[in-house]
């Protein structure tokens, strides 16, 4: 049985990143070296020394989407924020919402946008399971569009309790991001330039893309001390055929695939659940703790993940439970930067 509590440390609040760098690739890079059970110290910017020419690099494509909402209910005048989940084809919307006081079916609620230009109205309808409410947007129309108009960058709490600034726009969206869906960003890949992939490519280290809509399971908690109790929320994954050709292909000739963030961990591997990776399109919940036989990848390039999160527990699943407790405790010594905005560690 593995417990949660195994899973926690405790971090200074300085070292959790506010912003991101000027420069992407200018973040600090810890390698960790599970054969040699050894951690070194470099940068991002130097992968195209660190990796072998060999190498295939796999991405995840997921675009976000701005899917905070942030405004007023009409009937008391409170405070209220969202977050925009799915929606379903009679345009209802599911949303996540907190406010003070209790919402009542029937309410509505005054969505601003940022710059307070524009603003819709949402329709509240009934709440759902898991806190969620079913809401619709009046007027009615496409949501990725009213989205647009009036929806914010989805930072994490942790970041400026959520309140983004201009530059979050770019700076929390990889430079591959292409498949709009995401309620949050596969963080692993923000470290990525044109410049640093034109290297990499320069090389002759390869790249290819799958896509995991990353969704609310990123901020909900683990809430139960034995992991295997844990319900890992479903979210929407696709591996063409040419990416599983590609992944074949490289492994087939004695080299490394490399997953760039978990997202596409966990993404290969519930394509691969038969033991063989396959073309996969549908919903995963792949919880992947100890024990656990990995598939389809051989390192693994991720940022530094919350105490008692999923994020973490399929880390050190991959790494070597102490080596990566030793890697934690040394990033902290060192004063490395947390989570989204912060650095990585390549583990090979």
């Amino acid at each position: 049985m593995t417990q949660l509590s195994d899973y926690d440390y405790e971090l200074p609040r300085d070292l959790i990143a506010q912003q991101p760098l000027a420069v992407r690739s200018d973040a600090r890079l810890m390698i960790v070296d599970r054969a040699r059970n050894t951690i070194d110290h470099s940068y991002i910017r130097d992968l195209p020394d660190l990796l072998h020419a060999t190498d295939l690099l796999v991405v995840n494509d997921t675009r976000v989407i701005p899917a905070r909402l942030v405004g007023r209910r009409e009937r008391t005048g409170a405070r209220w924020s969202g977050l925009y989940l799915q929606s379903d084809e009679h345009g209802a919307w599911q949303i996540l919402s907190k406010t003070r006081g209790k919402l009542e079916p029937g309410e509505a609620i005054q969505v601003l946008s940022w710059d307070l230009r524009e603003q819709i109205r949402l329709r509240l309808l009934s709440q759902l399971e898991g806190g969620a409410w079913a809401v619709r947007p009046e007027p009615m129309g496409e949501p990725l569009e009213i989205l647009k108009r009036v929806g914010r960058v989805p930072l994490p709490p942790y970041i400026r309790d959520g309140e983004m600034t201009d530059e979050d726009e770019a700076a929390y969206q990889t430079v591959f991001a292409k498949s709009a869906g995401a309620v949050a960003a596969p963080t692993a890949g923000l470290h990525f330039t044109p410049e640093l992939l034109a290297k990499l490519e320069q090389r002759g280290i390869q790249k290819t893309a799958v896509t995991l809509h990353v969704g609310i399971g990123t901020f909900r908690p683990v809430s139960v001390e034995k992991l295997e109790d844990h319900l890992m929320h479903s979210e929407w994954a696709t591996v063409n055929q040419a990416t599983v050709d590609q992944i074949a292909k490289t492994r087939a000739a004695g080299n490394r695939v490399v997953a760039v963030g978990t997202t596409v961990v966990r993404t290969l591997e519930s394509a691969a659940q038969s033991g063989t990776l396959q073309p996969f399109a549908g919903q995963t919940n792949l919880f992947i703790r100890p024990p656990y036989q990995f598939h389809t990848i051989d390192a693994l390039l991720t940022n530094f993940h919350l105490p008692k999160s999923t994020l973490l527990v399929l880390v050190r699943t991959f790494g070597g439970d102490a080596l990566i407790k030793r890697a934690y405790k040394l990033a902290i010594e060192q004063q490395y930067r947390f989570f989204s905005y912060g650095d990585a560690m390549l583990i090979v």
